[in-house]
This record gives C-alpha cells, sequence and structure tokens, in this order.
C-alpha cells in the first residue's frame, strides 16, 4: 500500500523546486514537502529528530554545502544516516555518481530536460519510496 512521504527537497533553484511542486500536485499525490535551499538548511532541518523525513531529494550542485558533502555528513551520524537519499542532478559526471554511491546514497536520477520525462522519473522514484518498508524506521 501506498503511504504518504514527508519529502524533503534540498534544491538551490527555485524554477526546480517549483517544478517539484507542480510534479507533486499534478500527480495527485499527498506527500509532505518541505524544501532547504542548500545543505547547510538541509542540515538544520534535519536537527528535529520528531521531524525527520522519510526520503530526502538532493541536488548535487549548491552553495554553501554542496549535496556529495551533505551526504558525507549525513551518513556520518547515526541517527539520520538511514533515510533514504536519493541524488536528483543535472550531473552525468562519472565521478560524481560513483562517489555518490561509496558514501551510501539510495539513487541517482539525472533531471531530464523535458518536463514530461521528469514527472515519470519522479512518479517512479516517489511511488517505490512511498511503497517501500523503511517508511517510519
Amino acid at each position: 500500500m501506498k503511504q504518504q512521504l514527508n519529502v524533503l527537497l534540498i534544491e538551490d533553484n527555485l524554477i526546480e523546486v517549483m517544478k517539484m511542486k507542480r510534479t507533486i500536485s499534478f500527480l495527485e499525490l499527498e506527500h509532505i514537502l518541505s524544501v532547504a535551499n542548500d545543505g547547510e538548511e538541509g542540515l538544520q532541518a534535519l536537527e528535529d529528530k520528531s521531524k525527520l523525513p522519510d526520503l530526502i531529494l538532493l541536488d548535487l550542485n549548491m552553495p554553501k554545502v554542496s549535496g556529495i558533502e551533505f551526504l558525507s555528513i549525513l551518513k556520518k551520524n547515526d541517527n539520520i544516516k538511514h533515510i533514504p537519499i536519493v541524488i536528483l542532478t543535472t550531473s552525468d559526471n562519472q565521478k560524481d555518481l560513483e562517489e555518490c554511491y561509496r558514501l551510501g546514497v539510495s539513487g541517482y536520477v539525472l533531471k531530464p530536460l523535458k518536463y514530461d520525462d521528469y514527472v515519470e522519473k519522479m512518479r517512479n522514484v516517489l511511488s517505490y519510496w512511498s511503497m517501500n518498508e523503511l517508511k517510519n524506521y
């Protein structure tokens, strides 16, 4: 059974944030989306242990704390390292991909240029994680 997710989107591009909100609405999903504008804000959002997300969608290229730095910090913290993280990026750099998986990322998704393709990818990602048994770990 699909469940409602608390999703933390860590993304510095306002257009990408709006695209995600639009996609969730278009797909008629009841997920709760919180947004952090960079990795530093993302880490601050995780300080409240009573409101941990079920899934983190993480951009790689951000100011202050990059996606890879965020991932590295999170995976060293025993209290939050279990939260699944899916990278959402335009970077098809093989070194980024390998580094993210080495650090323990749950998935790596390239942002497609066409909106319809983006919607389909997000439908698949959010559908999978809403059925995953890790929820409420």
